[in-house]
């Protein structure tokens, strides 16, 4: 009886005892192997990796940050962090040093170096998301919905677990507009649109943005847009949030949103 007793109390005090989830993080890893002499790629194609170390098979966001294609720097999210899952914060060559499509062929080699490792870590790469704000969420979409940025890379675009986007560009970006000459009040949808490549048989696709009557330049309607464009051409695992009473500005108030939408 005394033998029973201290195994009970064994168990109960390992369980008192647990040790709290430990993170890591690995900074400036570079997403390309075998770089031309090319500072500026060097520099910029780099990557943060955060994620938890005691424990396996966890899901993994890729997060790219806004900025126009201009502007910005990979940070990982505050309220994204101690959440039982990896963070991959994602730096890309930006706006006037490098045009269309440099920006998209960064953010499929992130994407795919992010497939090809992140068991290294203990990440299940059956549960990877794209996800990001802006110009981000943009190039977010534009590796999940054009297949080909992907496949360059061995990976179909369909791996992806899904797709979570906050106030996205889902035209053609205004920067690359800005690339043909084109005011940003100009409305373009070409194959640098995400929109363009609509698909039925797309990964899961959240989009939330602010309240469309303050978002940036028509930003709620270029999603509402793509919604109707995927159901339209039969994608039905997607959804629009509008988050009423906000601008442009919703990393803060969108990522609860998106952490409901993962399951760590």
């Amino acid at each position: 009886m005394n033998k029973i007793f201290h195994l009970i109390l064994i168990m109960v005090c390992g369980l008192c005892f647990a040790q709290p989830t430990a993170y890591k993080i690995l900074a400036d890893l570079s997403y390309y192997q075998n770089l031309p002499d090319d500072t500026y790629q060097k520099e910029r194609c780099k990557l943060d990796l955060y994620y938890p170390a005691n424990t396996k098979n966890f899901p993994t966001v890729i997060w790219f940050h806004g900025g126009g294609l201009k502007s910005g720097s990979k940070a990982i999210p505050e309220q994204l962090k101690a959440k039982g899952l990896a963070v991959a914060a994602v730096n890309y060559r930006l706006h006037p040093k490098v045009s269309a499509p440099k920006y998209i062929e960064d953010a499929a080699a992130a994407v795919a170096w992010v497939f090809k490792n992140i068991d290294r870590y203990g990440g299940d790469s059956k549960q990877i998301y794209v996800c990001g704000f802006s110009s981000g969420g943009y190039l977010s979409l534009m590796v999940s919905l054009e297949q080909k940025w992907l496949k360059k890379h061995k990976l179909e675009a369909n791996q992806i677990k899904g797709v979570i986007t906050l106030s996205a560009t889902t035209f053609t970006n205004h920067t690359i507009r800005k690339e043909y000459g084109m005011e940003i009040t100009q409305a373009l949808i070409d194959h640098y649109a995400p929109v363009f490549h609509a698909r039925g048989d797309a990964p899961p696709i959240t989009l939330i943005t602010g309240d469309r009557e303050k978002e940036f330049f028509g930003m709620y309607e270029e999603n509402a847009y793509l919604r109707r464009m995927l159901k339209l051409n039969g994608q039905q695992q997607n959804e629009l949030i509008e988050i009423g009473g906000y601008g442009h500005e919703i990393v803060e108030v969108g990522i609860p949103l998106l952490l409901k939408r993962i399951n760590p």
